[in-house]
C-alpha cells in the first residue's frame, strides 16, 4: 500500500542546475516512502520553501562559484524545526566537507556515487544517523580539537559525570560505528532501551542529535575514533 504524503520522507532539493533538480525529483519521487516537496536554485527561495514546507531532509548542492554558499546551512537549520541536511556535491574537497559538517550537515554524498547510495543515505540520516566517512569525521574532530580548552577548565565535566555506566557504554559503541540493533545485541538489551539511553544522553549533555554526540564523544574521550 502506498504511503500518504504525510508519512513519507519529505525532501527539499537545492541545486542551481535545473536538469539535476528535475532528475533527482523524478527519481526520488519513485522511491518508496519519499516525496519531494520543493525545489530551489537560490538562497532566498530555499529559505522561503524550507520555512513553509518544513521538510524532513534537504539535499543541498553548494555553489562551486561562491565560497560563501555553505553559509546557507545554519540559516536553513534556524528556519526549520527538525530538518536534517545532506550535502550533495561533485567536489571531492575534504576541507569544504569538514566545514559543512561543522556547520550542521548530517551527511556528505559525492555526485560520482550511485543513486542507490543516495537513497540509503537519505534513509539513514532521516533515522538520525550520520552519513559521514571515518576520514571526514577524523578531520572534523581534529579541527575541533585545535580549539579545545584545557581539561582543568572544561565546563563539560559536570555534565559528563551525570552519565551512568550503561550510558557510557552506549556512547562508546556509537563511537565504534554500531547501529542501534547492534548495540542492543552487544549489551543484551532491547532496541527500545537503546533509544531511551540515547535520548537520556542527549538531554544530559545538552546536545541536539547523534552527530553532535559523536563529535562530543570523540572530543571528550568518551569514545575512540574508528581506525
Amino acid at each position: 500500500m502506498a504511503l500518504s504524503p504525510s508519512n513519507r520522507i519529505r525532501l527539499l532539493l537545492i541545486d542551481n542546475h535545473a536538469l539535476v533538480r528535475t532528475s533527482l525529483h523524478s527519481y526520488l519521487n519513485c522511491q518508496p516512502g519519499m516525496i519531494v516537496v520543493g525545489e530551489a536554485d537560490n538562497a532566498v527561495d530555499a529559505l522561503t520553501i524550507a520555512a513553509n514546507e518544513q521538510p524532513d531532509l534537504i539535499l543541498l548542492e553548494p555553489d562551486a562559484r561562491d565560497p560563501r554558499s555553505l553559509e546557507l546551512i545554519p540559516r536553513l537549520l534556524m528556519t526549520t524545526n527538525h530538518t536534517k541536511i545532506i550535502l550533495v556535491t561533485g567536489l571531492d574537497d575534504p576541507e569544504m566537507h569538514s566545514r559543512a559538517v561543522r556547520l550542521g550537515v548530517m551527511g556528505v554524498i559525492l555526485k560520482e556515487q550511485s543513486a542507490d547510495i543516495l537513497v540509503k543515505a537519505i534513509r539513514k540520516v532521516y533515522s538520525g544517523e550520520a552519513w559521514i566517512s571515518r576520514e571526514l569525521m577524523a578531520n572534523v574532530v581534529t579541527d575541533i580539537g585545535r580549539g579545545r580548552p584545557a581539561e582543568n577548565s572544561n565546563p563539560e565535566t559536570s555534565k559528563i559525570i551525570t552519565l551512568t555506566q550503561r550510558e557510557r557504554e552506549v556512547i562508546a559503541l556509537l563511537g565504534e560505528g554500531l547501529k542501534q540493533n547492534d548495540i542492543a545485541t552487544r549489551l543484551n538489551i532491547s532496541e527500545v532501551s537503546v533509544r531511551h539511553h540515547i535520548a537520556s544522553i542527549l538531554e544530559k549533555l545538552g546536545l541536539p542529535d547523534r552527530m553532535d554526540l559523536l563529535i562530543y564523544a570523540y572530543r571528550h574521550g568518551l569514545a575512540k575514533l574508528p581506525k
